[in-house]
């Protein structure tokens, strides 16, 4: 049974949807929303006298678990990745971005004897539109990668070679409700992801198999909050914040992979997240003057099924 095939799009899927919340989180940013709507806490209206463009890089690493669902006998997968990224504000109130994320998964599926790689590169786009303390914003993101397979046969290795593909888009409504140098950040958000992979033939090995592409496909609604705090020191500020989302996975499509050795085949169910779930995580910003900081973020996605960590650091530019 190809376990691989379906890990591979699942993190595919996973990795999207991963990809399009921080570049949600991106266009909305806290801390700076706190000070375009208090001013006189440290900074000055963005949309006045703030700077224009913007650009960043982080680095990322990521932790999965998945248990084993049905023929599906669990895994785990580790992802380093790279994001570069450029934003300007092309009018008062009003901001874009453009962001590229390139990462390389391993995947582990001990009990089937099988590994994989997941080489994916995504493109993504975002818009933000502020009004006094309200905040909506969108992100769109599409992805193409590589997945290369192996599976121990017992007489050697079975190894495939295949596409994968993935397409998503955010949007997310916030409030951002300050007091000071403090801010509450109610937010609702509606995600849709779908990833596919390419079918397979094995080469090498004893008995190599042919698998059929598959396709995963998830909408999801998102409701939580974030809190934060600054503190201003010298020309430096310090921010802290931490958040809290419920998830609601109201929709889900997973198509089976048919597996065939001669003239026999099977088909393999792919797996999804439990319907409900939650996302948690916490960032340290540090502001070096007004025109750069350096970040670290660390987010975790805790699901019936799955659990993963994911720890960013990242410098951001602006002028």
């Amino acid at each position: 049974m190809i376990n691989s095939e379906i890990s591979a799009g699942n993190q595919a899927l996973n990795l999207g949807s991963s990809f399009l919340e921080r570049l949600g989180s991106q266009a909305t940013n806290g801390f700076n929303q706190s000070l375009r709507n208090n001013p006189g806490g440290g900074g000055a209206s963005e949309a006045a006298q703030g700077p224009r463009y913007r650009s960043w890089g982080e680095l990322y690493g990521l932790s999965t678990r998945n248990d084993a669902q049905g023929d599906f006998v669990g895994d785990k997968r580790s992802t380093a990745g790279a994001v570069v990224g450029f934003g300007a504000q092309i009018v008062p109130h009003v901001n874009i971005g453009f962001s590229i994320d390139q990462s390389h998964t391993k995947i582990d599926v001990p009990l089937a004897m099988q590994t994989a790689t997941l080489d994916l590169t995504q493109l993504g786009f975002t818009a933000a539109v502020d009004k006094g303390p309200w905040t909506w914003a969108i992100a769109l993101v599409h992805g193409f990668g590589n997945v290369g397979s192996s599976r121990d046969t017992g007489f050697g290795f079975a190894n495939a070679s295949y596409g994968a593909r993935i397409d998503g888009a955010l949007t997310e409504l916030d409030y951002y409700w300050t007091k000071g140098q403090s801010r509450i950040v109610p937010k609702a958000g509606l995600e849709w992801v779908r990833s596919t992979t390419g079918s397979l033939q094995e080469v090498g090995g004893f008995d190599p198999l042919m698998a059929t592409g598959a396709t995963f496909e998830r909408t999801r609604g998102l409701i939580g909050a974030e809190v934060g705090h600054y503190w201003i020191f010298g020309t430096r500020i310090l921010d802290l914040s931490a958040y809290g989302k419920f998830i609601d996975n109201f929709e889900q499509n997973f198509s089976s992979v048919t597996v065939s050795l001669g003239p026999q085949s099977i088909a393999v169910q792919g797996i999804g997240e439990s319907q409900y779930g939650a996302d948690a995580g916490a960032s340290a910003s540090l502001f070096l003057g007004n025109t750069a900081r350096v970040y670290f973020n660390y987010d975790a996605k805790l699901r019936a099924n799955l659990q993963s960590h994911q720890g960013t650091l990242g410098l951001e530019v602006k002028w």
